[in-house]
């Protein structure tokens, strides 16, 4: 039940028990000889034991129509703050409660936001030192062996995959085979299949890049990437980056999960289309991957796999949200929204 239904309701009947309350009351004090008169008796030419419960139920339709309305624009306003907590802002009421507990739960939520916040520093900063510290530590051994790896597979596997479908084609253009006979079918599957193939290789060759963006910008790493993929597969790849400051780690972890989302764009959604967005909003990084493939269950347990759990992990220990909306045949939508805390002099922490 509604807000205002409820006040109604509780209205109404407060208004009938007060109006039972009270006649009681005033026929014990006066007692009535002939219990007719009330019948007889009009107020507006309506009897008088009609006119009393039907004044009451008016009375509290109209108390419970205001009450109602006024305690749903303190819930609202609840509601609109806690949106704000959700999406990483300030908290800031468009109207100031008028109520003393609502002001008090509005003051326990700004305080929570700033808590947020703080954790969100914290983890960013986290994540920064984490990264620096790999780097470190490990990052020369794994991009040499990375590296090691993409160029055996490029130079042997991806040449034969390639060298295979330029001969499949031939094969299939120069058939004189009927095309709904056997045969061809069989051939066109086979070119298909070494088609998915090369796919499934440009997206371990994606995997297999140094994971490090080595001293670019996240705009220059995104773009070089996304070049260097519209010149191997048939796709039509457009991208908006916007050239802004960020944190080493933030950059580091929205990079991964761009490579995450275009490897399983090429392995699995069959798309003749993909578009990036890279645009800083309101101090939130938006990150936004677009495809136009056959689209997947995101409840599915397949879509719940370690790809996209990682890429869900890699937004949550930057303090942003990862949000996933797919249709079938339609494609696919990925959108990382990410908060950067900002000092006082403007600047990143």
């Amino acid at each position: 039940m509604s807000t205002i239904g409820r006040q109604i309701v509780w209205s109404i009947g407060s208004s009938l028990l007060i109006a039972v309350i009270t006649s009681a009351a005033f026929i014990i004090v006066f007692p009535i000889a002939d219990w007719g008169h009330l019948w007889n008796q009009e107020i507006m030419d309506v009897p008088f034991i009609i006119f009393i419960p039907a004044f009451s139920i008016f009375l509290g339709c109209v108390f419970g129509i205001i009450s109602g309305i006024f305690w749903r624009r303190q819930f609202q306003v609840i509601e609109f703050l806690l949106l704000q907590l959700l999406q990483g802002k300030k908290v800031d009421p468009k109207d100031k409660p008028a109520v003393s507990e609502v002001q008090s739960i509005t003051a326990r939520m700004d305080e929570i936001g700033k808590q947020m916040s703080e954790q969100a520093k914290i983890s960013q900063r986290l994540a920064t030192e984490k990264v620096e510290d790999q780097e470190t530590r490990i990052q020369e051994i794994i991009s040499q062996e990375r590296n090691r790896l993409a160029r055996e597979l490029h130079d042997s596997v991806s040449q034969q995959l390639f060298a295979a479908s330029m001969m499949m084609s031939a094969i299939n253009e120069t058939k004189q085979s009927p095309e709904d006979s056997v045969e061809s079918k069989q051939l066109k599957m086979v070119e298909e299949m070494i088609h998915q193939s090369q796919l499934e290789m440009r997206a371990l060759l994606l995997h297999l890049r140094p994971v490090a963006l080595k001293n670019k910008s996240l705009k220059e790493g995104i773009e070089e990437l996304l070049i260097e993929l519209s010149q191997k597969v048939i796709m039509e790849i457009k991208w908006k980056l916007e050239d802004f400051p960020l944190d080493k780690g933030i950059e580091d972890h929205l990079f991964r999960i761009l490579q995450e989302s275009v490897s399983n764009t090429l392995r699995h959604s069959k798309a003749g289309k993909l578009d990036v967005l890279l645009v800083k909003r309101d101090n939130l990084v938006i990150l936004r991957i677009v495809d136009d493939g056959i689209g997947f269950e995101v409840d599915n347990t397949k879509a719940g796999s370690y790809g996209m759990q990682n890429m869900h992990e890699r937004a949550v220990e930057v303090g942003g949200t990862l949000k996933v909306i797919s249709v079938k045949d339609q494609g696919t939508r990925l959108e990382v929204k990410v908060p950067v805390m900002i000092n006082g002099d403007g600047a990143n922490d």
